[in-house]
């Protein structure tokens, strides 16, 4: 337990585990939420540090893709010497990155995918950013260049939108991240969604993808696109109270709820039974929901491992 408690933020819990994977320039801090509600149902959740992230732009600026994803594999198998069951989720580039973890680990029980972001293509985005790829690649430019956060930042809810600018410019990259992404890191993240494009017809891990029609980042084709060519059952849940950091906006309950449920949706019965022991409270329903989310399946219909179907 206490290897794991170094990787980043740890809550123990029962022998199911969800693996929360933060985004590009971000830290675990942005999952907490979700992760805690998790853990009231019973699931054990780790959320690592990714390589180079939490400490300075020139660690950041030392590290590639590679080394993200390796964060992310190397977390995983510890928590499965823990765990019998693994799901893995993420915001942001944590979702692509959990799709990478899906693909390298085809062991994975459920992959919950927030916000996921391929292209950058949101309201707040600029119009000419299909320029941006060419401006990196240039010699003297590319090198210098700085994606900057603006407002909204992400975040819909108001009070705690100007709490995290203020983290964000205090220069504490441990509780808020960055406040701009380099280029050249960019460039590493398209790297890595022009791979997960390439094998995500070979992905056959069952998926929940939870999506703001309001996303200021990533629009919504960008889970249209996984739920349209990824090769196992998806489940696409939109919202619509919230902006691109869903996992800490007006709608966290919302997004940790239906995790639960999707995830409790895929365990055995006796999993499940061992699950509620270790609850708090009771675990939703997958299908529970006041406000009538839009709902988007392929081949909606999943099997459970004692062979319980499951929708």
């Amino acid at each position: 337990m206490c290897e794991l408690e170094e990787l980043g933020l740890f809550f123990p819990g029962g022998r199911a585990g969800v693996l929360l994977v933060h985004g590009l320039t971000g830290t675990p801090a942005e999952l907490k939420f979700v992760a805690r509600r998790l853990n009231q149902y019973g699931f054990t959740v780790l959320c690592p540090r990714l390589a180079g992230h939490c400490s300075t732009e020139a660690e950041l600026l030392g590290t590639t893709w590679r080394d993200w994803a390796d964060s992310v594999l190397s977390a995983y198998d510890r928590l499965a010497r823990q765990c019998d069951a693994i799901f893995v989720g993420g915001l942001s580039a944590g979702a692509v990155l959990s799709l990478h973890a899906g693909h390298e680990r085809p062991g994975t029980r459920g992959l919950m995918l927030y916000s996921t972001t391929l292209w950058w293509d949101g309201w707040t985005i600029p119009r000419l950013r299909f320029l941006l790829p060419l401006i990196l690649r240039l010699p003297y430019i590319g090198k210098r260049y700085r994606f900057a956060e603006t407002p909204p930042y992400g975040i819909k809810n108001e009070a705690l939108r100007r709490k995290i600018a203020g983290l964000m410019q205090s220069g504490d990259a441990e509780s808020a991240g960055f406040p701009g992404t380099p280029g050249y890191s960019l460039r590493e993240m398209w790297r890595l969604v022009d791979r997960i494009k390439t094998v995500l017809p070979e992905i056959e891990t069952p998926s929940l993808l939870l999506h703001s029609s309001h996303d200021d980042i990533a629009a919504i084709s960008n889970a249209n696109y996984v739920l349209d060519h990824i090769g196992g059952p998806a489940r696409l849940v939109q919202l619509h109270n919230s902006y691109h950091m869903i996992t800490v906006d007006q709608e966290r309950d919302k997004v940790a709820d239906q995790s639960a449920a999707f995830a409790a949706s895929l365990l055995s019965r006796t999993e499940l039974e061992a699950l509620r022991a270790h609850a708090g409270r009771p675990l939703p329903s997958l299908h529970a929901d006041g406000d009538s989310p839009e709902v988007s399946a392929k081949a909606a219909e999943t099997t459970g491992k004692d062979g319980t179907a499951c929708r």
